[in-house]
């Protein structure tokens, strides 16, 4: 463990870094597979026709769908050599959205992940990161905050 290491084995020198960005290729399929698996029962979430017939061009996907693409991205630093992140260790502590607009069937999604603040107390590392999400245009999509507690290995028994 170097100075600049938690008892968790988290790199602290990473807070600031921005990783990305990494694509995503949303399909309504996806978009139904997830809206299934969380409950969202919505016609809009599942069909086409009904999709448009609220106004949208294709599928919508539900608002915590951006976690997708967000931690498809965090696993970019999360999996990063320098991180010092064991993911084994990982409990996820906290997650918020905040969206410009909604995701739809064929965006093609571009997300960046910046790591905001990392904080130790005592044997646990609370990580957390901004994943700003835009499409194509470079407009904005969604934000999404995630925090993650890492712990330390004082805390096995």
């Amino acid at each position: 463990m170097t100075s600049d290491s938690a008892p968790s084995g988290v790199n602290s020198e990473m807070q600031g870094r921005t990783f990305g960005p990494y694509t995503y290729e949303v399909s309504a399929a996806k978009i139904q597979e997830f809206a299934t698996a969380t409950g969202a029962n919505s016609p809009v979430h599942h069909s086409r026709e009904a999709a448009r017939a609220a106004g949208y061009a294709n599928v919508v996907a539900p608002p915590t769908f951006a976690v997708v693409p967000a931690q498809a991205a965090e696993a970019g630093y999360v999996a990063h050599p320098e991180s010092g992140i064991d993911f084994t260790r990982v409990v996820h502590a906290d997650e918020s959205f905040t969206h410009t607009r909604p995701i739809t069937a064929g965006d093609t999604l571009h997300t960046s992940v910046e790591v905001t603040r990392i904080l130790t107390r005592g044997s646990l590392t609370l990580i957390t990161t901004t994943a700003t999400i835009t499409d194509d245009d470079g407009g904005s999509v969604a934000t999404v905050g995630s925090t993650l507690a890492v712990r330390g290995k004082e805390n096995d028994e």
